[in-house]
């Protein structure tokens, strides 16, 4: 969490701190499109079949996170291998969940190699 004098008026980090954040809104329909290789109205879809959910400008246009814009690229992997794209939405989910139960299990085995190992009674 950023130190108080880090924030702005309005309690946020400066927009250039904000740009390392993976989840930061930074990037447009058109941009996103671009970058994930799609139309806007793929990623429309995937915002539909809640795969992804951007978050809207205060003009109420759709702004996508670098997070956003790997699991959209993901998804159209899987699509352009033919996947239809509910089934690729619900692989790259999966494939998140897998991502974090990983991690979750190595920091709880880190903890247990810090704890020593334990007594029986």
């Amino acid at each position: 969490m950023p130190s108080e004098s880090a924030l702005d008026a309005e309690g946020r980090t400066p927009a250039a701190d904000r740009l390392d954040d993976d989840h930061y809104p930074a990037y447009t329909m058109g941009r996103a499109a671009e970058l994930v290789g799609a139309t806007p109205s793929f990623l429309r879809a995937l915002g539909e079949a809640r795969l992804i959910s951007p978050t809207r400008s205060e003009g109420g246009h759709r702004r996508y996170s670098r997070r956003q814009l790997r699991r959209a690229a993901r998804a159209r992997e899987l699509v352009d291998q033919g996947t239809p794209i509910e089934t690729a939405c619900r692989i790259v989910r999966l494939e998140d969940e897998l991502a974090e139960a990983l991690h979750a299990n190595e920091e709880l085995r880190r903890a247990a190699e810090r704890t020593g190992p334990r007594q029986e009674p």
